[in-house]
């Protein structure tokens, strides 16, 4: 069965290590080297600054189709991959999609030496937001019929390990689920639990 919701503007933050973490000043340069070198297959256009915002979305690589960023959004430092354009498939395909971005980018990120290993994925946490209310507003009856496809998403992204889903529900958010799993994973164990 088919979920009723048509989820588009998928966002998918990893979440970082914690420890002393990253001088988000170093994204800037990070950020333009990809925009000149054209990293990923979207387009991307300009960086925004936003480390003056407290727990804020920190240093963003603003594209057409996606923005990328470093994120600390509610104190949580983060790879935050966010898709701005329509795209086609199934709510599955959006959401390994979105996975898959903010993967690479993580990935990618590790291993940049001007930050000297300071920015680590976690191993255990991933956010997945859905960046339209007016698709997915924050309800219960959103959360209803999104299960199955979360369910579907974190069950191929762990790779069948266990994992707990916490829900925000304050209908002013954004809907979305942060999945905890079990089992520590690495960049690449995840990416290729999604296959190809």
């Amino acid at each position: 069965m088919s979920s009723p919701l048509h989820f588009q503007h998928v966002n998918v933050k990893l979440l970082a290590s914690e420890g002393p973490g990253v001088d988000l000043q170093l994204l800037i340069p990070i950020f333009h080297g990809w925009i000149r070198d054209r990293v990923f297959d979207e387009l991307l256009l300009d960086v925004a600054d936003y480390r003056h915002v407290p727990e804020g979305p920190g240093v963003v690589a603003i594209g057409h189709q996606a923005n990328y960023s470093v994120d600390n959004t509610d104190g949580r430092l983060g790879v935050r991959y966010n898709r701005k354009a329509v795209l086609d498939g199934s709510n599955a395909d959006r959401l390994v999609q979105a996975a898959r971005a903010a993967l690479a980018a993580f990935q990618t990120l590790e291993s940049d030496p001007a930050l000297k290993g300071a920015l680590r994925f976690g191993g255990r946490d991933v956010e997945v937001f859905i960046n339209d209310r007016a698709l997915a507003p924050n309800s219960d009856a959103t959360r209803a019929a999104a299960r199955p496809d979360f369910a579907a998403l974190f069950s191929r992204l762990f790779g069948g390990a266990e994992y707990t889903l916490l829900q925000e529900t304050e209908p002013r958010r954004l809907f979305g689920v942060r999945a905890r799993t079990s089992k520590i994973f690495t960049l690449a164990e995840l990416l290729a639990n999604l296959g190809s």
